[in-house]
């Protein structure tokens, strides 16, 4: 495997982690001001499959490697932008960004441009991209074709309950914003 993808993967982790590390000290933040999180047992298992689809494209793409190819740089170019979005959807939650469904005392639903034309934009423009950017600049088919449906299977089932959460929290909720500050 090229230099350059160790690089990526390495860079890619330590992305990752400064944004749990946001999300947790956010967690704590509003738990300890008697906020109340939902659906813990579907965060754990989207925190356990993200780690797994990290961990399975990084083993295949070092079991497979492949050459960085044209293929790769898609992936690099589309795994960028996905953090980018990340990062515009943390910076525009603020304080309310998690990992978790949580909903503080003070909470506010979040309504802007693209929170109003798109709901979950997190999950839509940043995890998605990024689990199939990561795939694609690794070389890491396997991982796309079988592990990314598993993937959104789970995901669906968070967006599911972040939908109930939010409409039984948020009586506007459909009309004005979109967002929890869940991830």
């Amino acid at each position: 495997m090229p230099y350059t993808l160790f690089v990526f993967i390495a860079i890619a982790v330590a992305f990752r982690l400064a944004a749990l590390a946001i999300s947790i000290r956010n967690e704590k933040r509003m738990l300890q001001s008697d906020a109340i999180e939902h659906h813990a047992a579907t965060s754990l298992i989207l925190t356990i499959a993200h780690i797994g689809f990290y961990v399975a494209a990084i083993a295949e793409g070092l079991w497979r490697d492949s050459p960085t190819s044209a293929i790769s740089v898609v992936g690099l170019i589309l795994y960028g932008l996905a953090m980018c979005a990340l990062v515009w959807v943390i910076c525009t939650l603020g304080r309310f960004w998690t990992i978790k469904v949580i909903i503080a005392k003070d909470h506010q639903l979040i309504s802007n441009r693209i929170f109003d034309r798109i709901r979950h934009p997190n999950y839509y423009l940043n995890i998605i991209p990024e689990l199939i950017g990561f795939t694609l600049a690794l070389q890491a088919f396997g991982v796309l074709l079988f592990g990314l449906p598993l993937y959104v299977a789970v995901l669906s089932l968070r967006i599911r309950q972040e939908e109930k959460v939010m409409r039984s929290h948020f009586h506007k909720y459909g009309s004005v914003g979109r967002s929890l500050g869940a991830s």
